[in-house]
């Protein structure tokens, strides 16, 4: 690099994250009452539809390093959820979780998908359970990237009215708090920000979700999604084990559940607490929905999809071409 004063470095330095441009995708806006909702498309619009659906507080360029290895007889539609990447934020005071599920309805209304596969990441796979089992008829496949299809109450369900408290505050805080400017901070800052944060994040990866999620004010770099949407009781909703095996049984999808052996999940069956309830989630998986549920152990942590996309794109490639584990009925 040539030889730069401090203030060029500095405008370098406070530029937007750069576009990758190493695969070709287009660019959806979807209208929406509150805005619109943004996705990104690879394929043609001809062959069977992929929804992919990112992971809480992240965006639609989650996927960008993992769609190019899968095969390219599907359309891939990577969607914003609200308030996130290039999506508009929901209207103030509404609560957020059954939007998110009702987001995927609105996606395959407005583009005329009566049946498609949901590729889901932790947080999207969570939003793909439930969408596969208010509306079973319209989901083929579910693939579940470190992700399970509901969160269980399994020791939480004591402190259930002390989210819902938590919920209702915070809501009000954070809407005081969103009035005041936010400070802008230098691409550098950010992105090392974020990795300290999400330690199973790579530099170049994070680079890759900032692209999407941030937008430049006058002092710097600021991060464009929903302030609300770091409360995580906004985008969770726990579910008993009786509803779990209820819901699951409305399934009408094949399902592939990719687990990471040092992502999410991985880590936390070390520990006695989340061991049993991710046990009784595999098993009633395995139980009720047999030969149209696969689980599969992948080297790697939360974020392989996009560190290591190679890990997962077999797997995941030879499920979306397989029709063995499609009921005949369907």
């Amino acid at each position: 690099m040539p030889n730069l004063s401090l203030k060029q470095r500095q405008k370098i330095d406070q530029q937007p994250f750069p576009v990758p441009c190493d695969c070709l995708f287009s660019e959806l806006k979807l209208a929406v009452p509150w805005g619109h909702i943004a996705a990104k498309a690879w394929g043609s619009q001809r062959d069977s539809p992929v929804l992919c659906l990112h992971g809480w507080l992240d965006n639609a360029n989650s996927f960008d390093r993992l769609i190019p290895l899968l095969p390219k007889d599907f359309y891939y539609v990577a969607m914003d959820f609200g308030g996130h990447g290039l999506s508009s934020h929901h209207s103030p005071g509404l609560p957020f979780y059954q939007n998110f599920v009702c987001e995927v309805y609105r996606v395959a209304v407005a583009l005329k998908w009566s049946r498609f596969t949901i590729l889901g990441h932790s947080f999207g796979g969570t939003v793909g359970g439930m969408f596969s089992c208010i509306f079973p008829e319209m989901v083929d496949k579910l693939v579940l990237l470190d992700s399970i299809p509901f969160i269980l109450d399994f020791n939480e369900v004591d402190k259930l009215l002390t989210y819902k408290r938590k919920l209702i505050e915070r809501t009000l805080w954070t809407e005081q708090a969103s009035k005041q400017p936010s400070r802008g901070l230098s691409r550098e800052e950010l992105l090392q920000r974020l990795l300290k944060n999400n330690s199973h994040v790579g530099e170049e990866c994070g680079e890759l979700l900032l692209q999407r999620g941030t937008t430049q004010v006058a002092t710097g770099l600021v991060l464009s999604r929903d302030p609300r949407l770091a409360q995580p009781e906004q985008c969770s909703e726990f579910v008993s084990r009786e509803l779990f095996v209820h819901f699951i049984k409305k399934m009408q999808a094949s399902v592939l559940l990719l687990e990471m052996t040092k992502g999410y999940y991985g880590m936390r069956e070390k520990d006695v607490v989340y061991e049993e309830p991710q046990r009784f989630i595999i098993d009633n998986l395995r139980s009720v929905l047999k030969e149209r549920f696969q689980f599969e152990e992948v080297p790697g942590n939360h974020y392989t999809h996009m560190n290591q996309p190679n890990q997962v794109a077999g797997l995941i490639s030879s499920f979306l071409q397989s029709r063995d584990n499609i009921p005949a009925s369907l």
